[in-house]
């Protein structure tokens, strides 16, 4: 991308995603959610397209692009009404971990099989008692011989039913010091002592949440990913295209709600005119079209910044960015299901689901307070309050 044009090869990339997502939309996302089923056709087709690993390197079986493409491919899901969490975690935070820092033999166990979609893996951080303190995380990981034991409990932990693997974040002690020191462990999901069970959710989505239990886990050497004492650095690599991730998926599910809305009031006449001409609903509408398309520049520089090195450059912008698009996009939702009436809350005009779905972006994967505290401390040179 030069400046704000994209290039001939994200123009095609975004239309051809746009065309395969068109062939699923929210009616298969809605009917595969209500009926406790994973959309296991359209991640199948996303990865055998290229779409799932296109940020990931070529030589394991990737795109070789970067995450502005990956982004580009979650915006578009979404506005199609089909926007997978799991993009998020398997190549955006896991695959982008895995490629930085895990050794040769990982890369080549993990990489392609994420890359192409037949293998998902889930990421697990979030404990019940750390939250957005991944300081006080209290899973831990021993030495026995060459192998690790991990024993904890995380939860809000996404797509575990889907996954082949997790990477677990958990903590060592540092032999010097005895402090606990953060790492990361693949965890294959049939692995004695992990089990898992389900969040019941109001969210209406084909992609469920789980607390995890790690149960005197026993692993090999190898499932360490990177270095022991790398891990905070490693920790940190996953989480620009997290919120970058997690900003595509708001934008494009505030371009969905906008274009559901404006079909709607251009159609739907009680008076002389569409009631798309009156200023009460045209005004608000045209507000969160700006709203959307700020956001989605400010992803776009994240994303650049992050493609091109820029990683303190990049945490700035993926938090403005997750910021702006989880707020523009609870704001387009809210304002379709005004301009809809009674029928935004309907089952057949589908917005009402996307309602309770377009708050998650104001949490997660990182609440819109910890973003201003964030920005407060790292631009502003505010103190810390905590």
């Amino acid at each position: 991308m030069t400046g704000f044009i994209e290039t001939e090869e994200q123009q095609a990339l975004r239309k051809a995603v746009a065309a395969m997502a068109a062939n699923y939309g929210q009616d298969y996302y809605l009917e595969k959610a209500r009926a406790g089923q994973h959309t296991d056709e359209l991640w199948a087709e996303a990865g055998r397209l290229g779409f799932i690993g296109v940020n990931l390197p070529e030589e394991y079986g990737g795109g070789g692009a970067g995450m502005y493409e990956l982004s580009l491919v979650m915006e578009e899901m979404a506005a199609a009404g089909s926007a997978l969490l799991m993009m998020v975690v398997s190549p955006a935070i896991n695959g982008t971990i895995i490629a930085k820092y895990g050794t040769e033999d990982q890369k080549k166990r993990w990489l392609p099989g994420i890359a192409d979609g037949t293998i998902t893996m889930a990421f697990a951080i979030t404990e019940p008692d750390a939250g957005s303190n991944s300081h006080r995380i209290t899973t831990t990981a021993r030495r026995d011989g060459s192998d690790w034991i991990l024993s904890g409990q995380k939860v809000y932990i996404s797509g575990v039913d889907q996954a082949q693997a997790v990477l677990v974040v958990g903590r060592t002690a540092d032999h010097k010091t005895g402090n606990l020191k953060p790492a990361l462990f693949v965890v294959p999901t049939d692995t004695p002592g992990f089990t898992y069970t389900k969040i019941p959710m109001e969210i209406v989505s084909p992609e469920f949440q789980f607390q995890v239990f790690l149960d005197e886990v026993r692993l090999p050497a190898d499932a360490l990913v990177g270095s022991e004492d790398a891990a905070i650095a490693q920790l940190f690599a996953g989480l620009n295209p997290e919120r970058i991730m997690g900003a595509a998926s708001a934008v494009g599910m505030g371009r969905f709600a906008i274009d559901k809305a404006v079909d709607y009031v251009k159609t739907r006449q009680v008076w002389k005119t569409p009631i798309g001409a009156h200023q009460g609903l045209s005004h608000p509408l045209a507000q969160n079209h700006i709203e959307i398309e700020l956001a989605k520049l400010m992803m776009q520089k994240a994303a650049g910044l992050y493609d091109s090195g820029d990683d303190v450059g990049a945490a700035e912008a993926a938090n403005m960015a997750k910021y702006a698009a989880g707020e523009a996009s609870v704001r387009a939702v809210d304002q379709a299901v005004q301009c809809l009436g009674g029928n935004g809350l309907t089952k057949e005009y589908g917005i009402a689901s996307v309602l309770v779905a377009s708050r998650l972006a104001r949490i997660a994967p990182v609440s819109r307070e910890m973003v201003l505290n964030f920005i407060a401390q790292t631009s502003l040179g505010l103190p810390r309050s905590y």
